[in-house]
C-alpha cells in the first residue's frame, strides 16, 4: 500500500486525485497498470513532455513567444507558455555568438551543436552573428526529438538551408561547439521526499475516472534507498528532486566530445544552495499561458514542467566523463563578459529594455547561470574573464 501525498508533503487520504481529459492521460494511465500501479516522477514527466505526438514537447501548439495565448469558446488564440532569451532580444543570440567564435577559434572546430533549439531563434541570431562578423559557420547542427519544433525551426533558419542539419542523435566522436539554453531544467527528475524522518520516492499512481470517464491522477511515496547528495540537516519534511538525466547528459557529452567546448544556460543553483535545508518545498513548477503553478498532474500534455538544475552535479558529471570547467557564473555577468552592454548601445529603446532583463539581477541575470566545459587543453573563456564562481560549485 502506498500512502496519497499532496506534491509538498501533506497528506491526502487514499484517494485525492487531479482531474484530467486527454489521450495522454490514458496512455500514462496505461503505463501506471502496467508498472504495477505506480510509476516514479522521472517516468511521468518523460511520458508527459515527450510521448510521440502527445506530449507537452510533442505536439503542435506554440510555446514560445512574448505574449500569452487566451481561450475563448473553446478556442485557443495565438500566443505562446513562457518566453526564453532568445524570443525576448536578439541581442541574447548575437552575444552568446561572441563566445561561440572564440570557442571555435580556439579549439579549432568548425560546427555547433544545439541541442533543444526552442523555435530556432538562437539558432538564427548566432548564424546571423557569425556571418556578419565574416566568419559564416560550416554547419550548425540541431539535436531535437519533437518534429512539431522541427518543422518551426526549419522555417526560421531557411536562409540558412545549407549550413544546418537536424539529427536525432550523436555521433560517437563529436567535435565543435556544444549550447543548450535551457535544456537540462526540462530532463526528467526524481522526486525524493522526507516525510516524518524517513525518505521516499514520490511517484504517480492513477485515480478514479472523473466524470467523464477521463483518468486522473495523485502522488504516492514508496520507501526508498535513493538519497539526495548532501546530507540535509534537521528533521522536517523535506521535498527535494535529484537529477540522473541530466547528469547522464553531462556524462554522454564527455564522452562523445573529442575536441571542442560546451556551454549550457539555465536556471539553478550550485549543490549547497539547492539542498539548502530552507529549500524543502522542491523546484518542480509549470508553465502555461506565462503563468506558473507547481501541479504538474493537471492538464497534463498541455503545459511545460521544469525542475531546477543542480549545477555541481552537472560539472561532477562532466568532470568524471573527461570534461574540464571553463567557468560557471551568473548569466548577467556572462552576457556582460561578452559584450552585451557594447551590443545594447547601437540598439533601439525597446531593444535595450529587453536586453536589460537578461542581465538585472531581480530579472534573469542572477536567475539563470551558465556553465562551460572543454575537451582538450584548458583556456581563458570570454564569459567567465569576471565574476567566475565555479568555487562554488
Amino acid at each position: 500500500m502506498v500512502a496519497v501525498f499532496d506534491i509538498r508533503g501533506q497528506f491526502q487520504g487514499m484517494t485525492t486525485t487531479h482531474s484530467l481529459t486527454s489521450e495522454l492521460a490514458h496512455h500514462i494511465r496505461q503505463t501506471i497498470l502496467q508498472a504495477g500501479g505506480w510509476i516514479g516522477f522521472d517516468v511521468f514527466m518523460d511520458q508527459a513532455l515527450y510521448t510521440p505526438g502527445l506530449g507537452y514537447y510533442a505536439h503542435g501548439s506554440t510555446k514560445f513567444g512574448t505574449l500569452p495565448y487566451t481561450v475563448q469558446d473553446g478556442a485557443r488564440s495565438a500566443g505562446s507558455d513562457f518566453v526564453t532569451s532568445p524570443e525576448m532580444t536578439p541581442l541574447f543570440g548575437w552575444t552568446l555568438a561572441q563566445q561561440v567564435a572564440q570557442a571555435l577559434q580556439v579549439t579549432q572546430t568548425q560546427e555547433v551543436w544545439e541541442f533543444g533549439a526552442g523555435s530556432g531563434a538562437l539558432a538564427l541570431q548566432i548564424l546571423q552573428a557569425l556571418q556578419a562578423q565574416g566568419a559564416a559557420l560550416p554547419r550548425y547542427t540541431i539535436v531535437d526529438i519533437s518534429s512539431s519544433l522541427r518543422e518551426r525551426q526549419q522555417a526560421t533558419l531557411a536562409a540558412f538551408a545549407g549550413q544546418v542539419r537536424w539529427v536525432d542523435a550523436l555521433p560517437d566522436d563529436l567535435q565543435g561547439v556544444v549550447l543548450g539554453n535551457e535544456v537540462l531544467d526540462a530532463m526528467p527528475v526524481k522526486l525524493l521526499a522526507r516525510v516524518q524522518g524517513q525518505w521516499h520516492e514520490r511517484g504517480v499512481v492513477q485515480g478514479a475516472l472523473d466524470a467523464d470517464g477521463a483518468p486522473t491522477f495523485a502522488w504516492a511515496d514508496r520507501p526508498t534507498a535513493l538519497r539526495p547528495p548532501l546530507e540535509l540537516g534537521g528533521v522536517h519534511d523535506y521535498l527535494t528532486e535529484i537529477h540522473p538525466q541530466g547528469e547522464s547528459f553531462a556524462r554522454t557529452l564527455g564522452q562523445k566530445l573529442s575536441r571542442g567546448a560546451v556551454f549550457l544556460i539555465d536556471y539553478g543553483f550550485p549543490e549547497a544552495e539547492y539542498y539548502h535545508p530552507q529549500r524543502h518545498m522542491g523546484t518542480v513548477m509549470c508553465h502555461q499561458a506565462h503563468q506558473v503553478d507547481d501541479d504538474p498532474l493537471v492538464r497534463v500534455g498541455q503545459k511545460d514542467i521544469t525542475a531546477h538544475v543542480n549545477f555541481t552535479g552537472i560539472a561532477l558529471a562532466g568532470i568524471d566523463a573527461g570534461l574540464g570547467v571553463l567557468g560557471y557564473c551568473n548569466q548577467g555577468r556572462f552576457l556582460m563578459n561578452c559584450g552585451l552592454l557594447t551590443q545594447m548601445e547601437s540598439a533601439d529603446l525597446p531593444t535595450r529594455v529587453m536586453a536589460q532583463k537578461l542581465i538585472m539581477e531581480h530579472e534573469m541575470g542572477e536567475f539563470f547561470k551558465v556553465i562551460g566545459f572543454y575537451k582538450g587543453e584548458p583556456w581563458q573563456a570570454l564569459g567567465f574573464e569576471t565574476g567566475d564562481k565555479t568555487h562554488t560549485l
